[in-house]
C-alpha cells in the first residue's frame, strides 16, 4: 500500500479520479504549509494499522526562470530544503552556525531510480533535481533566483520538506512528483494553471502506482 499525499484538494481530485481503479494506494489532504503538513502527517502515520510501502507526495510547484523547467512539465525531487530556516538577511538566508536542525532531506533512493526508470520507459517527460519548501512563496523573481542560485533548485513549494521529513522519522521511502503551475516571477495569478498542473501530475502518478505498488 502507498499513500499518496498532497496539501489540498485540488491537487487530490485529479488523483482520486486517475487511480479510481487501482486499490493500492490511500489518500491523505494534509493541509497547506510546513506546519499543518507534518502535523496531519504525523497523526495519520501514528494511527495508520495498514502497512506501507513507502509516501508518494504529489502536487503543484512553481519552477525558477532559467532552472529548465516549462509550464506543465513534471519534476521529480532528489532533495528537498527548507529554503527559510536559517538568518534573515539582506542578502537573503545564512544557515545558522553551528547547525540547529537538519534543513535539508535528500529523495534520491531506490524509489526514485525506480520512478525515473519507469517514467522513461513509458516515454514521460520530466525534469529531476532540488526542490525548496518555502514558508511564503516567492512573488519576485529575484527572490526565486537568489533560491534557484543557493539550493541549485527547479522549483519551490510549501510542504515537500515536511514530507520528508515525517517519511524518515517513520522509515518510509519517500518520492515527490510535481507538476508546474506556475514560473516564479513578479507575482501575476492571471498566469498561474493550478488545475492543469494538477491533472499533469495525476496522469504521471497514473503512470507510476500500479508499478510501485509492488514494490522496487
Amino acid at each position: 500500500m502507498l499513500l499518496v499525499v498532497t496539501a489540498t484538494e485540488l491537487e487530490m481530485r485529479p488523483l482520486r479520479q486517475t487511480l479510481a481503479g487501482l486499490p493500492a494506494w490511500m489518500p491523505l489532504v494534509a493541509g497547506v504549509g510546513l506546519l499543518e503538513t507534518a502535523v496531519r502527517l504525523s497523526r495519520f502515520l501514528s494511527e495508520n494499522t495498514v502497512k506501507l510501502l513507502g509516501i508518494i507526495n504529489c502536487g503543484v510547484a512553481g519552477a525558477y526562470v532559467g532552472a529548465g523547467p516549462g509550464l506543465l512539465d513534471l519534476c521529480l525531487a532528489e532533495r528537498e530544503t527548507m529554503a527559510d530556516f536559517g538568518v534573515g538577511l539582506e542578502a537573503g538566508v545564512e544557515d545558522f552556525a553551528p547547525p540547529l536542525a537538519p534543513a535539508s532531506f535528500p529523495l534520491d533512493g531506490p524509489l526514485l531510480a525506480r520512478a525515473l526508470e519507469i517514467l522513461t520507459r513509458r516515454g514521460m517527460r520530466f525534469w529531476p533535481g532540488n526542490f525548496v519548501s518555502v514558508q511564503t512563496a516567492s512573488g519576485q523573481e529575484g527572490r526565486g533566483e537568489l533560491l534557484r542560485q543557493r539550493h541549485r533548485a527547479i522549483c519551490e513549494n510549501m510542504e515537500g520538506a515536511a514530507v520528508a521529513r515525517v517519511a524518515a522519522e517513520f522509515s518510509l521511502p519517500c518520492l515527490e512528483l510535481r507538476a508546474v503551475s506556475n514560473l516564479v516571477r513578479d507575482r501575476d495569478l492571471g498566469g498561474w494553471r493550478l488545475n492543469e498542473a494538477a491533472a499533469a501530475c495525476a496522469q504521471a502518478a497514473a503512470m507510476l502506482l500500479p508499478e510501485l505498488s509492488r514494490g522496487w
